[in-house]
Order: C-alpha cells, then structure tokens, then sequence
C-alpha cells in the first residue's frame, strides 16, 4: 500500500480520489511555504514608481511586515520622490515604525515597534 493510499485512507478518502496536483495548485495552498513555518513578519522588496505606491506600502506595513523600498525611478522625478518620502515618514511616526536611508536608492521602512540603528558603533 502506497503512501498516498494510506493518506487518503486517514482522510476517508481513496487514492484515486484524491489528485494532489489539483490540492497543491488550490487557492488554499497559494500562501502556504511548505520548505519553512510561517514567519511573524516578512522583509519585501517593493518598488516604487508613482504616488500610488504608498497605500499598498503603508498595509504592508500595518500587516508587520518590513519594507526594503528601491527608489531609483523616483529619484529621476525628484518632487514625487520627495512627497512619497513624506508621506511615508508621516505614517511612519504615526504608527511608531522607523525609516532610514540605505544608499541613493533605497530605503528600509519598518512596522511599528521595529528600529533601525542608524550609526555604526565606533
């Protein structure tokens, strides 16, 4: 008897009933990280490239996860990388996260309650 005879057994189902290909591709399956747990929060790499970039940064944000933010677009258009900067900054000390500047084409944002050290200890 096969494995996959035996699982479907201890769910009450057959083998030929149940088609894993299909599970594994199901929309309850899309989140899932089957090589690691689930982690608490998430580093992601956005871009920006327009104003309307901020709403879905700041839910990210508000979802705990920490954004790596690559400006390199905006800092042609140097007026919307600023008002995209203070907007940021604003929901920043709003919700008591923290932003710092990596080099000239990114920035680090955080959640709230997460800091940046900003100064190399000498």
């Amino acid at each position: 008897m096969g494995v996959f005879s035996k699982l479907g057994q201890a769910f009450g189902s057959s083998a030929k009933e149940m088609n894993i290909e299909e599970y594994m591709n199901s929309a309850e399956m899309e989140d899932v990280d089957l090589l690691h747990e689930p982690a608490d929060m998430y580093v992601k790499p956005v871009t920006a490239v327009s104003e309307d970039d901020v709403e879905p940064i700041q839910d990210e944000l508000s979802k705990r996860n920490i954004i790596l933010l690559d400006i390199s677009e905006l800092n042609k258009r140097p007026t919307t990388r600023n008002s995209i900067v203070t907007k940021l900054k604003a929901y920043i000390e709003k919700t008591n996260g923290d932003i710092g500047q990596i080099d000239e084409s990114r920035i680090l944002i955080t959640p709230a309650k997460v800091k940046i050290i900003k100064r190399k200890k000498q």
